[in-house]
């Protein structure tokens, strides 16, 4: 039987606080992000798939929406502005931007390519390799490309539409108010405040 002393006890106590600030450090920076985007794709991937679906079995009548490119595209979009809201007003919050517009067109631009990667994925499927039922449609266009497109778009919403260093991010203006204030308070210019 092996006596623990309190040096090893000591040690490990080191140990459970540096994985304690570790995970902290992990799940504020980017676990807290993915789970809140996954959520918010959740709902962008059912409301993706219902109106693709609806278009493709001609609910809605037939015309190029019906299409597999074509239902695809106004899915995608419908999608597109759901997760923008949910992305903006929930996922990153506090990196929400000033510049709302700005801020639109950077986010669909993203959308834009990653539904090219979805239509490429569909395309391929559907065109090039003669998969064309509804299940391969669906697989090719609804797993296959939504991944690859969803991995795309978390990491350039994360840290390029939505970033913390963003000038014009919210985050970034009520810091730039914090300086300001502190300065005020120390009767220094506000750009000397960061190096005290």
């Amino acid at each position: 039987m092996r006596i623990l002393r309190p040096r090893a006890i000591v040690g490990s106590g080191r140990l459970v606080q540096r994985v304690r600030r570790v995970w902290t450090y992990a799940y504020d920076k980017f676990i807290r992000h993915a789970l809140k985007f996954g959520v918010v794709g959740l709902a962008g991937y059912l409301i993706d798939v219902g109106v693709f679906n609806v278009l493709r079995l001609d609910w809605l009548g037939d015309g190029w929406w019906s299409d597999p490119l074509g239902a695809k595209f106004v899915s995608v979009t419908c999608s597109t502005i759901a997760t923008w809201f949910g992305n903006r007003y929930w996922t990153f919050r506090e990196n929400r931007r000033k510049n709302v517009v700005l801020e639109f067109v950077e986010f669909t631009a993203i959308a834009v390519v990653g539904l090219g990667i979805s239509l490429g994925c569909l395309w391929v499927s559907h065109y090039v390799l003669g998969f064309d039922n509804l299940v391969a449609d669906n697989i090719s266009g609804n797993v296959i490309g939504l991944v690859l497109a969803t991995l795309f778009r978390f990491l350039l919403y994360r840290y390029w539409v939505f970033s913390p260093k963003r000038a014009d991010g919210f985050a970034a203006l009520q810091e730039k108010e914090r300086l300001a204030a502190e300065a005020a308070v120390l009767g220094l210019p506000p750009q000397t405040v960061r190096d005290v």
